[in-house]
């Protein structure tokens, strides 16, 4: 079947691709195994042929991908909201760049936001080191979903930059549609949601060289991700401590895991606000520098963005005021709520073997504190 898209290995599914898709999905040994997690009231056979009825992208993702984000949201989250959705309906598609908390949360949490407002979902781009089976390629296929290289040579990454901004351009003004990429490659560890100026000039790959019209081109649209409980927060503080020690290496499935463990962590209060694009008025003031100091500011405003958006809850100046030893926030939670949080860290950490119990409390309630740093910048 001809594909629609000159960017073969790259572009997700159409309608027309869905069907064999779907079925080479529920043929494969991993279908029952997922259908029960996913769908534990459901008979396997039932959630087949449920699954086979889908025949298009938007059917598929109503069908399997909201509810599945339902059942997370109302299992391990005490409250979600997604702001900001209106902007969304001014006509034009925005490469949504955001903060990154959790592998698939998300971007997956912001395209069931547009579903429910009945906005075009947009497309996700994701490394290709998550690509563990045909199950997952197929189902990335199905869900929009378009791979980032994240291994191989200095020469080659910047080979797939050229192509991947070529396809993001394609994407916006070609396609009309639509694509998030997060603010940095991985999430970020610390709590320290700082954009790479690599992805922007990554962006700009594609360009003639006008970096005003370059930019405008795409509709740049920040999107502040807030979490009450950081999905994974102790295994990212454990990657951290050791990455101070050593080169810090996965283990097998380790990707797999965080997705499973961001699932199902209790999450508390999430909220997403989709911020305002930025505008012609400001890229042009990056303009006035030099080409380097260009991305450095865009890449100021985005964070801005960002950091002024955020929904700071109790866990994050509990944090603050445990790291900086002050009483400082005190006025932002209860005495109750500061032993909770205490009892939390501390079980946490305990279920991993650490030498310096010290120094991972640290790092564990710098994931927390961060963004009110973050946050008082822009206040």
């Amino acid at each position: 079947m001809e594909k629609e898209c000159e960017f073969e290995d790259l572009c997700p599914y159409t309608d027309a691709e869905v069907p064999e898709a779907l079925k080479r999905m529920a043929d494969s040994h991993w279908f029952p195994m997922l259908a029960k997690l996913f769908f534990p009231n459901v008979d396997v056979e039932q959630c087949r042929t449920n699954f086979l009825s889908y025949k298009t992208v938007e059917e598929f993702q109503r069908g399997v991908v909201m509810r599945v984000m339902d059942r997370i949201v109302d299992t391990s989250m005490t409250s979600f909201q997604c702001k900001g959705t209106e902007l969304m309906a001014d006509g034009r598609p925005h490469v949504l760049i955001s903060n990154h908390r959790d592998i698939v949360l998300d971007p997956a949490l912001l395209n069931i936001s547009f579903l429910k407002k009945n906005i075009e979902t947009s497309e996700i781009t994701f490394g290709d080191n998550l690509i563990k089976s045909d199950f997952i390629a197929e189902f990335c296929k199905v869900n929009k979903m378009v791979p980032i290289m994240r291994e191989g040579t200095a020469r080659d990454f910047y080979k797939n930059s050229i192509k991947m901004s070529a396809y993001m351009r394609h994407v916006v003004t070609q396609k009309h549609q639509s694509i998030w990429i997060a603010q940095r490659n991985g999430r970020a560890k610390n709590g320290n949601d700082k954009t790479e100026i690599g992805v922007l000039k990554m962006f700009s790959l594609s360009s003639n060289g006008d970096f005003v019209k370059s930019m405008d081109e795409l509709s740049i649209t920040p999107v502040a991700v807030s979490y009450e409980y950081d999905p994974c927060d102790f295994l990212k503080a454990a990657e951290v401590y050791v990455s101070t020690y050593q080169k810090y290496m996965k283990s097998r499935n380790e990707d797999l895991n965080s997705i499973m463990k961001g699932f199902i962590q209790p999450k508390g209060d999430v909220e997403y606000v989709i911020t305002k694009t930025i505008t012609v008025d400001e890229l042009q003031y990056c303009d006035t520098f030099d080409k380097n100091e260009k991305f450095s500011h865009l890449v100021d405003i985005i964070d801005q963005r960002i950091y002024s958006n955020y929904k700071l809850h109790k866990t994050n100046f509990i944090a603050h005021d445990m790291l900086s030893g002050k009483k400082q926030f005190a006025d932002r939670y209860t005495p109750d709520q500061y032993k909770a949080f205490e009892k939390y860290m501390r079980s946490g950490i305990a279920e991993i073997d650490f030498p310096n119990c010290d120094d991972i409390e640290t790092i564990f309630l710098h994931i927390y504190a961060t963004p009110v740093d973050n946050c008082l910048k822009y206040q």
